[in-house]
């Protein structure tokens, strides 16, 4: 009896632990728009409370079986739903689905993951709209919805209506978001979090610029519409109002499972994001019939992905050091195929998670692909144990220490002049306009810097050193590395002005440097040597860029990096230095309008600072020429350049003065 009586307390324990960790990551996933444990993870602890639950008779008033979501957070008015939105019962086998359904006809569709909104409708015109929330109240976001990019704010039908879809923004509209963040760090995980944060807006021009979409999956009321008894019909009904309507498909137990399959198969391809798909009766009275749980409606269930799990073995934990100083833990592990593809990294994101999983090199572990496409770890089964947190980061050597903010510990970097911090310096350095390096983008640069790849410029010529490493990273495979390394070879062959510019002395832009070389004729010693009065003397360099200069090459440092980068390099000649040439020497070019004898504008400034000149923006007193093919309008800068006695010339005057061969 005593033994019975522990085992009871025990698993009453661990009821009310599974109970809070569920509910923080509840919290964490509904109202913080953040994400602290897989849907793997969460789903395995989802289910062993069930079982608990169920074993012991015992159910908590705040155990997420019996809650559907949690309070809204925010300043956004509150407002209760007039028909509870309950969450959907789940399962993983299609047998369940096919058992489920019965001799009844259903409707198939995506489970998409964003934010689910209720539209209301009154008159034909949009009046309220409001999100989830915890299923009972939700947030009212009305002016939100009326930028949504697909939402109508009018449609034909005049009677009250009332709606509920998925407010997502797509994979390709998220990509473009990110692409516009230049800080690795501040762009967003996922388009879930995008999503969540956009709709939730106080300020709903942010949202419009998001590129939010609506998608119907659900009518709850349309007064005086005859559906004829079918949810198919209500979809269609939604599409002509000017609804778009989620992507469904009609089922029988007999197609169900060919469905299911083509829907698996979509995946990769599809363009909105899901995390598994929902099956409902398209009969409506008998899907009501049904009614419902205390959590779960009866008329429609999910199907969540049966992950394809492989076990594999942990090779070691890489660490990569970031921007912000966090140096994040990464599982290389032996390679396995996971949904077709050869999977060999999981990111751990932090020491909280490793030490959860007790994650050491050698273990056996099982790893999955999240929604079939993000590489996950499930589970340990050897649990080593943590081990082996470097106490040197990976990039500059210098200590490391773990922080814990918000009961999440992290290593980090005590370096304020880390390289990995310094990301943008070796941006600017592959650039089209200094070495031209492609498939150095700013992420790949952050990944290679990050696990100790690159230190300094020159270790960008040495990538081949790690070719085995490369080639199964993120973003990468053969083709792509063998592309970066003939572009890192092509690189190698540069000019001096490049080199320059290229090393992001402060001011210093690309025709201030070809100014520097010419005026010490691409002598790199007198030039890194060169005086105060020396630079100033230079047309443009003035006191704040000469400072520049010279503090830059004070630096022991810095020398000792551009000497290592200079051993890696071919310095060509410019083609001022072969014809010994410098027409426009001393002039001073405003080019405006269209051309023709050029590629571009850029072409003919090349060829200027080529022969000794300098391009600028705009007509001042210094200006000698402006270059305008319409010599005659009344364009501002024509109006300048008269007022100021300033010659206008067209292109055609210009290539003679250059003395172009055409």
């Amino acid at each position: 009896m005593a033994e019975q009586t522990s085992s009871i307390e025990h698993k009453t324990a661990r009821i009310r632990e599974l109970v809070e960790i569920l509910s923080e990551a509840g919290r964490a996933y509904y109202q913080e728009s953040r994400e602290i444990m897989s849907n793997f993870e969460y789903d395995k602890l989802y289910d062993e409370l069930v079982s608990l639950e169920q074993e012991t008779g015992i159910r908590f008033a705040n155990s997420p079986t019996q809650n559907v979501g949690y309070e809204v957070v925010g300043s956004l008015p509150k407002e209760r739903h007039e028909k509870p939105m309950l969450s959907l019962n789940k399962t993983k086998s299609v047998e369940d689905l096919k058992e489920w359904l019965g001799e009844q006809k259903g409707l198939l569709s995506w489970k998409m993951d964003g934010l689910t909104i209720v539209l209301t409708y009154d008159g034909g015109t949009l009046v309220k709209a409001v999100t989830r929330g915890n299923g009972e109240i939700g947030e009212v976001i009305t002016n939100n919805a009326k930028v949504f990019a697909n939402v109508p704010l009018n449609i034909s039908f005049t009677g009250q209506m009332i709606l509920r879809g998925e407010a997502v923004i797509r994979y390709s509209d998220f990509e473009k978001i990110n692409a516009q963040i230049e800080d690795v760090d501040a762009k967003y995980k996922n388009p879930r979090n995008l999503c969540s944060g956009s709709v939730r807006q106080l300020n709903n021009e942010i949202t419009a610029h998001r590129n939010v979409r609506f998608y119907a999956f659900s009518l709850v009321k349309a007064e005086g519409a005859d559906f004829k008894n079918s949810r198919k019909e209500q979809f269609e009904w939604l599409r002509s109002q000017g609804f778009e309507v989620v992507d469904y498909r009609e089922v029988t137990g007999e197609t169900l499972a060919e469905t299911v399959r083509e829907f698996s198969e979509a995946v990769s391809g599809n363009d909105v994001p899901s995390d598994g798909l929902v099956l409902l009766y398209d009969d409506i009275e008998y899907g009501q019939s049904l009614g419902r749980t205390a959590k779960f409606p009866r008329d429609s269930i999910a199907f969540k992905w049966m992950d394809e799990i492989q076990e594999t073995t942990l090779s070691y934990i890489e660490w990569s050091a970031s921007r912000t100083g966090l140096i994040n833990p990464v599982a290389v592990f032996e390679p396995v195929e996971l949904e077709g593809t050869t999977v060999s990294r999981a990111s751990v994101h932090n020491i909280s998670i490793m030490e959860a999983l007790e994650l050491g090199a050698g273990d056996r572990i099982t790893v999955y692909k999240a929604n079939m496409i993000i590489p996950q770890i499930a589970d340990n089964l050897t649990k080593s144990g943590v081990r082996d947190i470097p106490g040197h980061c990976p990039v500059c050597g210098a200590d490391t220490e773990i922080k814990q903010i918000n009961d999440v510990k992290s290593l980090y970097c005590t370096n304020p002049e880390c390289q990995a911090k310094k990301i943008k310096s070796f941006t600017l350095f592959v650039s089209r306009d200094a070495l031209n390096i492609g498939g150095l983008s700013e992420a790949t640069l952050e990944k290679l810097i990050g696990v100790g790849f690159i230190h300094e410029y020159a270790d960008i010529f040495h990538l081949d050193r790690y070719e085995q490493e490369i080639v199964v990273m993120e973003g990468f495979g053969q083709k792509s590395y063998d592309n970066l390394i003939a572009s890192v070879k092509k690189a190698a062959e540069t000019t001096l002005p490049r080199v320059i510019y290229g090393l992001g002395i402060t001011g210093i832009g690309l025709a201030g440097a070809k100014m520097i070389c010419r005026t010490f004729k691409n002598d790199f010693t007198a030039m890194r040597n060169a005086q105060k009065e020396e630079l100033v003397a230079i047309d443009g360099i003035g006191d704040v860029l000469a400072d520049a200069w010279i503090s830059f090459f004070g630096s022991e440092k810095n020398n000792e990096i551009v000497d290592h980068l200079l051993s890696e390099l071919t310095i060509e000649e410019t083609a001022e230095e072969e014809s010994g040439e410098a027409v426009f020497e001393g002039m001073t070019f405003v080019i405006t309008g269209s051309v023709e004898h050029f590629k571009n504008r850029k072409e003919m400034q090349e060829l200027i600072e080529q022969q000794g000149g300098k391009v600028t923006g705009s007509v001042t007193a210094k200006t000698n020429y402006l270059i305008n093919n319409d010599t005659t309008s009344n364009s501002s800068k024509n109006k300048k350049a008269k007022e100021l006695g300033i010659p206008i010339i067209s292109e055609e005057e210009f290539v003679a003065m250059a003395g172009v061969q055409e």
